[in-house]
């Protein structure tokens, strides 16, 4: 079993950090490069650059009312980009990456999505 990920290639977990504005507000997200593929993915199914991508999650934590101090917005991405691929996986996100995002029915796609027990 740990070949399966000790053999992956050591750029994927290599961290980056990226400079965005969040609200007009300049600041460093520091992710895993494997991260920052998936985002691009995410973001390119609408149209969108990583740092639009980011900007536009951003907002919609904050106007959710979820988003406060003591919110980790990098572990939020990675968390996103996880829930992501598992959601591709039970087929409720298409594999076709030019299907959009925006396009897709959330009660539907988070329909089959298992919540975590406490």
């Amino acid at each position: 079993m740990c070949q399966i990920f000790i053999n992956a290639d050591p750029a994927l977990y290599a961290t980056r950090s990226r400079s965005i504005r969040l609200r007009g507000v300049a600041t460093s997200l520091r992710l895993e490069n494997l991260f920052w593929q998936v985002l691009g993915e995410i973001g390119e199914r609408d149209g969108l650059s990583v740092p639009q991508l980011l900007g536009r999650l951003h907002d919609e934590l904050e106007n959710s009312g979820r988003l406060d101090e003591s919110t980790n917005f990098t572990s939020f991405l990675r968390v996103s980009c996880l829930r992501y691929l598992q959601l591709q996986l039970a087929g409720r996100i298409p594999a076709d990456p030019g299907i959009p995002i925006r396009s897709l029915d959330p009660a539907w796609v988070l329909a089959a999505e298992r919540r975590p027990s406490a």
